[in-house]
């Protein structure tokens, strides 16, 4: 069924990359806060290929910055959530990339992947649950935005992860979360990724993951060594039809 295994009963999606392209739109932000950071220690730049797929895809935002300053051996204070975006910390620069990340999707209509689009509605018919599982703590913002808020039963995101202490990927809570909140089993369910993180995490949750890769190059066999039991350009292809 819609290109899954006949015991899947629910899909649990990645937002960024997966639903929406704001990957595209985090991606920038990362790389003008992490540059910003570098350039006054007159360090190299980030590279937004590499080091946001190996550090920070996928990952909650403190995560993210603590994995790439770890990669680079910079270590900063943790902080606290309500650091200031000038604040030298870890909290401080994942407030700074948020900030920057608002703005930029003000600046322009986010617009699902309208193969997501038809893939969420497919499903929906078949009887499949469904929800959006993101590290973003602006998910709900993004999925009323875009319009996929009705099709879309539950939502584990940043904000749940806070709420609830639950660790984030490549750790599997999120996504056993959903799945309990669907009231079904991991072994019953798709996991839809993008990032190296996501997949990972899937893979240690039990669940059937698909990666998805939009990237190109390596990224695909990345993907698949992470724990991708499938790996598409496009949930178009799961419908055997064009993106």
């Amino acid at each position: 069924m819609l290109g899954l295994p006949d015991h899947v009963t629910a899909c649990l999606f990645d937002l960024d990359g997966v639903l929406t392209p704001t990957a595209v739109v985090h991606n920038k932000a990362w790389t003008a806060t992490f540059n910003e950071f570098l350039k006054a220690r007159g360090l190299r730049e980030f590279d937004p290929v590499h080091d946001y797929n190996d550090y920070v895809d996928g990952k909650p935002r403190e995560a993210g910055v603590r994995d790439f300053l770890t990669s680079r051996g910079i270590s900063l204070p943790q902080g606290t959530p309500d650091d200031s975006p000038d604040e030298q910390t870890v909290n401080g620069l994942g407030n700074r990339k948020n900030e920057l990340l608002l703005k930029l999707l003000e600046q322009g209509g986010l617009q699902p992947y309208p193969s997501s689009v038809t893939y969420l509605e497919r499903a929906q018919a078949a009887g499949l649950r469904r929800a959006v599982v993101s590290s973003s703590a602006n998910t709900l913002q993004v999925i009323t935005a875009t319009g996929l808020a009705p099709m879309l039963e539950a939502r584990v995101d940043g904000v749940t992860i806070r709420e609830r202490g639950l660790k984030g990927k490549p750790a599997p809570d999120t996504f056993l979360e959903a799945a309990r909140e669907l009231g079904v089993e991991p072994a019953r369910a798709a996991v839809f990724e993008d990032a190296l993180a996501g997949v990972a995490a899937g893979r240690a949750g039990g669940f059937f993951v698909v990666g998805i890769d939009r990237v190109g190059g390596e990224h695909g066999e990345d993907l698949r060594r992470s724990g991708a039991d499938v790996v598409v350009r496009d949930l178009a292809e799961l419908l055997g039809e064009q993106a």
